[in-house]
């Protein structure tokens, strides 16, 4: 990735004082001095749209096991990664671009007492630090936006998966109703922005190697959900927010990030997929 591209994304996602915000919403919640359960973290570190559900969903797809190696792409502070070895047991590596997230992540991981199932590694999804087979699973939720190699990103995914291994994803896309209302969640402006149509996408990792086993198209149980999401939010009496939430990400911009996604959802200006492949 270009060096610029990499140190936008990385001021977009690792903003200064994130890891004593969390920090301070985590004693505010009653949650500090002790150990924590990935439910209770589950508002602010599955950054990606219907939260931990959508994780829960994906992972039935894509039916990994007990000790499965996981590759988490783009992972974030860890959200699935800890629910995925929370839940079922599997061994996850999250790698990332934004050493912050990584850092934060080890802290969440360490009071979830996972730090034995899941570790970070920080670094670029265009040279993955990883051999060629290394894992069973690749996991991706809502990380490719900010990539625009994505034949470098598959073919890299391709490269560290086994025979037989899966890639599952749960990823925003370029819907047909024109340019982006900004700021989104992955992006303040168009310039760290990269989204290619789901057809393009299907049809590139095909093109690499890979057997399609589910390809679901989830705009609209997204929009739903964002819908519900705002209105709720809308409905509360005034005052400040819930201690932990992605309102630690975005700060003071939230409310028109959020509303910028319903409204490039409504305009089906973006499209959100799940699916799940095999590596021949």
């Amino acid at each position: 990735m270009p060096r610029r591209v990499m140190h936008s994304v990385d001021q977009h996602y690792g903003r200064s004082g994130l890891g004593s915000a969390i920090a301070q919403a985590l004693r505010l919640a009653g949650k500090d001095g002790r150990p924590l359960t990935p439910i209770e973290l589950a508002p602010l570190d599955h950054f990606h749209s219907r939260g931990r559900d959508a994780t829960l969903e994906l992972a039935a797809l894509a039916e990994p096991g007990a000790d499965t190696e996981v590759l988490d792409v783009g992972g974030g502070l860890g959200g699935p990664a800890r629910t995925l070895a929370h839940e079922i047991g599997c061994r996850v590596t999250v790698l990332d671009l934004t050493e912050e997230f990584c850092r934060i992540g080890r802290e969440l991981t360490r009071r979830t007492r996972l730090e034995k199932r899941v570790v970070f590694e920080h670094g670029d999804a265009l040279a993955m630090p990883f051999p060629e087979g290394a894992f069973d699973l690749a996991w991706t939720q809502h990380s490719s936006m900010n990539i625009d190699d994505k034949e470098r990103l598959y073919g890299e995914v391709h490269r560290v998966l086994r025979q037989k291994g899966r890639l599952a994803i749960h990823e925003i896309m370029a819907g047909p109703g024109g340019s982006l209302h900004f700021p989104v969640p992955w992006a303040r402006d168009p310039a760290i922005s990269f989204l290619r149509r789901p057809d393009a996408i299907r049809a590139l990792v095909a093109a690499l190697g890979f057997r399609e086993i589910v390809w679901r198209d989830e705009t609209e149980l997204t929009l739903a959900w964002m819908r519900e999401r705002l209105a709720a939010q809308a409905a509360q009496v005034a005052g400040p927010p819930p201690p932990l939430g992605l309102h630690l990400l975005f700060g003071a911009e939230t409310p028109t990030i959020l509303g910028n996604f319903e409204r490039n959802l409504a305009e089906r200006r973006v499209a959100v997929v799940k699916a799940v492949w095999e590596r021949a």
